[in-house]
C-alpha cells in the first residue's frame, strides 16, 4: 500500500508518517520500482501500536525504545510495566499540583469578589495576578501547555 493509504488507514497525515519513519518508529519501507513507499500490513499494526501508546501517556522516545526491544524480539512487558509505572507517579505528581493550583485560584477569586478596579490598591495591571504569589519555574504549569508547545515533545 502506497503512504496515502496508510495514511487513510491510520488517521494520520503522510507527513507524519514520513516524520514517524524519520524517528526510528517505522522501518524504511521498500520501494516501488516508481519509488513509492510501500507499506504492509505489519506497518498498519506498527502505527496503531504508536498511537495507543502516545494515547497511554509515552513519549515518542519510550515509544522507541519499546518497539527497538521487540525489533530484537525481546520480551517487552517488563520494560512497559516500569514506564506504566512512572507515568502513574508521575500523574499524581500533577494531580497534587493541580490541587494546589485549584485552592490558589479559589482563593484569589474569593480575595477578588468585592474589587472592580485592583490598580488603586497597588497593582500595575492587575494586583489580583501580580499579588497572587504564583512562583514562576518552568516546570511549574507544564500540564497547562498547549499540544505542540515548541519546549514539548510528543
Amino acid at each position: 500500500m502506497k503512504i496515502s493509504e496508510l495514511a487513510k488507514a491510520t488517521g494520520l497525515s503522510a507527513k507524519t508518517i514520513r516524520f514517524y519513519e524519520a524517528e526510528g518508529l517505522i522501518p524504511d519501507p521498500p520501494r516501488t520500482g516508481s519509488g513509492y513507499r510501500a507499506y504492509a500490513g505489519p506497518d498498519v499494526v506498527r502505527v496503531g501500536f504508536i498511537l495507543k501508546a502516545k494515547r497511554l501517556g509515552l513519549s515518542l522516545d519510550e515509544i522507541k525504545g519499546i518497539l527497538q526491544l521487540h525489533d530484537r524480539r525481546e520480551p517487552t512487558c517488563m520494560h512497559v510495566r516500569s514506564l506504566m509505572e512512572e507515568k502513574v507517579a508521575q500523574i499524581e505528581t500533577v494531580i497534587q499540583d493541580l490541587m494546589g493550583f485549584k485552592e490558589e485560584l479559589e482563593s484569589l477569586s474569593h480575595h477578588a469578589t468585592s474589587l472592580v478596579d485592583c490598580r488603586p490598591i497597588g497593582g500595575n495591571i492587575c494586583s489580583i495576578i501580580e499579588q497572587s504569589g504564583i512562583k514562576l519555574t518552568p516546570s511549574s504549569s507544564v500540564w497547562a501547555e498547549p499540544l505542540g508547545h515548541p519546549g514539548a515533545r510528543s
